[in-house]
């Protein structure tokens, strides 16, 4: 016995330049019919929350899926996969095309290489999916944007739930970020973790879905940016704050990347901030309020 609900779209060519586009849902639990083998044209992310089963790789391997659990359908690969004929499972599944998507492969959020994930929790997976579910009543007219909005924020949430992951992130990038504005190479940030470069590249390629230097850079601007808008420090001052001895080198850097010079920047986005500039991050559920 199993029991199935599921939408399927069809976006216009107008949507499809969201970058990402929903082509279907679905919620289903109990001992699902077995899928496959099929090739499809477009992405599937297909969550296990709970029970197990199985997939056979094209390459005719076969691999055990027990929940929490991802299983990755890619365009052009032959996929073959099913619930224990027993116990069965509790899936939910998001089709989906598009650009984008070659770009959050290139970063590592979807794994072609990768068919079974292994997750350590569901939920806010499950709640993307939930919003897919909910925007695809009948007849609504914001229907192919949210549901866009929301395989975004799925596959985020799946980069966020796997099991591999700490919950506070990769203790790499997290030590980079400690260490970003020292003035290091990513040589000397290598040492610094026992690694060498190149273990240290494939680790914040596997983490970030990028090269060391331009994790760093990107930990480096953003501050940058944040002293330039919110202190009066000379360009020199913000540079070496960031870890550029150099200001001109810093500042060709800083033009190259964002695509104004540092000082254009600053005279573009300043304001005065009453009170000073607060490195507190607000809290959701009680944020800033304008009060008078």
């Amino acid at each position: 016995m199993y029991h199935t609900w599921t939408r399927y779209f069809t976006p216009s060519p107008v949507h499809h330049r969201l970058g990402l586009v929903c082509l279907g849902v679905g919620l289903q639990h109990g001992t699902l019919p077995t899928v496959g083998p099929r090739t499809l044209d477009h992405h599937v992310a297909i969550i296990i929350s709970a029970g197990g089963g199985w997939l056979i790789a094209p390459d005719g391997a076969r691999h055990t899926v027990t929940a929490p659990a991802l299983l990755w359908i890619v365009p052009g690969v032959p996929h073959h996969y099913g619930a224990d004929p027993k116990t069965g499972w509790d899936e939910s599944f998001v089709d989906f095309t598009g650009p984008a998507a070659d770009t959050y492969t290139e970063l590592g959020y979807i794994e072609p290489d990768r068919p079974v994930v292994p997750l350590a929790d569901t939920g806010p997976a499950r709640t993307a999916v939930g919003r897919i579910a909910r925007a695809a009543r009948r007849g609504n007219p914001l229907l192919e944007v949210e549901t866009s909005a929301a395989v975004h924020e799925l596959l985020v949430a799946l980069r966020r739930a796997r099991a591999d992951t700490d919950a506070d992130g990769d203790p790499v990038l997290q030590a980079l970020a400690r260490d970003a504005f020292l003035p290091l190479s990513v040589g000397e940030h290598a040492a610094r973790h026992g690694m060498t470069p190149a273990e240290l590249r494939t680790a914040v390629r596997r983490g970030a879905g990028c090269s060391p230097k331009d994790y760093l850079l990107g930990i480096r601007l953003g501050r940058a940016k944040e002293l330039l808008v919110g202190t009066e420090l000379p360009v020199a001052a913000v540079a070496r704050r960031v870890g550029y001895d150099d200001p001109a080198y810093f500042s060709r850097l800083f033009t190259r990347r964002v695509g104004t010079a540092p000082v254009r920047f600053r005279d573009r986005q300043i304001r005065s901030v009453p009170g000073g500039w607060s490195t507190q991050i607000p809290d959701p559920d009680n944020p800033p309020l304008v009060s008078g």
